[in-house]
């Protein structure tokens, strides 16, 4: 297709279907990853009385929000109760997996003596019995409780805020890379929260005798290596993080999208709150598999990294090879799946105790629908 910068078309004059041929106009609409074939230009709407409507909203479906709700969709009590879903999210999923967590990471970092994970777990509990496999519970629910809560806290801000900056037409045709966006934004700031209590989970679950609790590790790491012990992983772990959040977020919201729409035999308006909480657990599940694939070589670097002194994500990176970095993935596929299942069910039952604002499912604007011919 070729693109021509300064050609201005009239759109009140020509339809989408004048313009493009109509199987082409279709195969672009039905792209997930779909883009404008077109730059759309505004067209003057009668101005409505401020005193009687309010300001236009161009936020992603926030206008199709139940009524009964607690608070205004972007209010600060509404991002103040997501960070607080995201805070109970993360803290308890990825503590109550530390188990697995913790084979997985010896996984990583000695492969010659933790063979699977069903050795794994024979090794650890023949060596340090069964309160072994906890290791690392205390970093890990404050670490992740941190980074839960700057990434669905953070992620409903920058949407927001991205979606506003967007306008409401370009919110639509570009929401997958909203998403992505906005995501990738908050996870930024989540895994700087994250880093410390990242550093001693490791540190306490990959080296024998070195610590047994976080009082004991954290003053060790400072006295030894100073503040750097903590963030010399805050690299690689955006690496691994950052793709992570995005596909999680992304993969979810247009999962959810899809479910409602190929799926669920009927609107999500018509579906009870457990019946669509049921559908944010199969979504957040489909999301997972595909998180684990993406962050999983970045994993296995931050691990290594984690344990060893004086190294870099590059050169273990070199030393781990191709084959080395997906090690222990069958573990993090059954880990992160289940993971991101369930955060994204306690996030959403979160949002329906508080009764906060739950935009359903994104749909073209009127206004949008009239510039391509699509209403009468």
């Amino acid at each position: 297709m070729i693109v021509l910068d300064h050609l201005i078309v009239d759109l009140e004059t020509f339809s989408a279907e004048e313009m493009y041929p109509t199987t082409l106009t279709q195969l672009a609409r039905a792209n997930p990853f779909s883009a404008p074939l077109f730059t759309l230009q505004q067209i003057q709407e009668p101005k409505q009385n401020p005193t009687t409507h309010g300001p236009s909203n161009r936020r992603l479906a926030a206008a199709a929000v139940e009524a009964d709700v607690s608070c205004e969709f972007g209010s600060t009590k509404y991002y103040a109760l997501c960070g607080f879903g995201g805070i109970l999210s993360c803290g308890i999923t990825h503590t109550a997996v530390v188990p697995l967590d913790l084979v997985k990471c010896r996984l990583q970092v000695d492969p010659e003596k933790y063979k699977s994970i069903f050795n794994g777990f024979s090794v650890t509990i023949k060596e340090d019995g069964t309160r072994g496999l906890a290791k690392g519970w205390a970093p890990t629910f404050i670490g992740y409780s941190m980074q839960g809560l700057c990434k669905f806290g953070f992620y409903e801000v920058f949407k927001i805020l991205y979606s506003d900056l967007m306008g409401e037409e370009n919110t639509y045709l570009w929401r997958t890379s909203l998403y992505l966006a906005a995501s990738a934004s908050a996870e930024f700031f989540a895994d700087i929260a994250l880093a410390p209590m990242e550093a001693c989970k490791v540190r306490i679950q990959t080296q024998p005798g070195y610590a047994n609790t976080l009082r004991e590790c954290a003053p060790k790491m400072f006295a030894e290596e100073g503040l750097w012990a903590f963030y010399k992983g805050v690299v690689p772990l955006w690496m691994r993080q950052i793709p992570y959040t995005m596909m999680k977020f992304a993969c979810f919201e247009r999962t959810v999208e899809a479910l409602y729409k190929y799926v669920v035999p009927k609107p999500r308006s018509d579906c009870s709150k457990g019946e669509q909480l049921v559908v944010t657990f199969v979504a957040g599940y489909i999301a997972g598999v595909f998180c684990a694939i993406v962050s999983h070589p970045a994993d296995s670097v931050v691990s290594v990294l984690n344990k060893e002194k004086g190294s870099t994500a590059v050169q273990v990176l070199k030393r781990l090879g191709p084959k080395g970095v997906w090690k222990g993935l069958f573990a993090r596929i059954i880990m992160i799946g289940t993971l991101t299942a369930l955060q994204w069910f306690i996030y959403d039952s979160v949002k329906v105790y508080f009764r906060l604002p739950r935009p359903p499912p994104p749909e073209m604007p009127e206004s949008l629908k009239k510039k391509l011919g699509l209403t009468e």
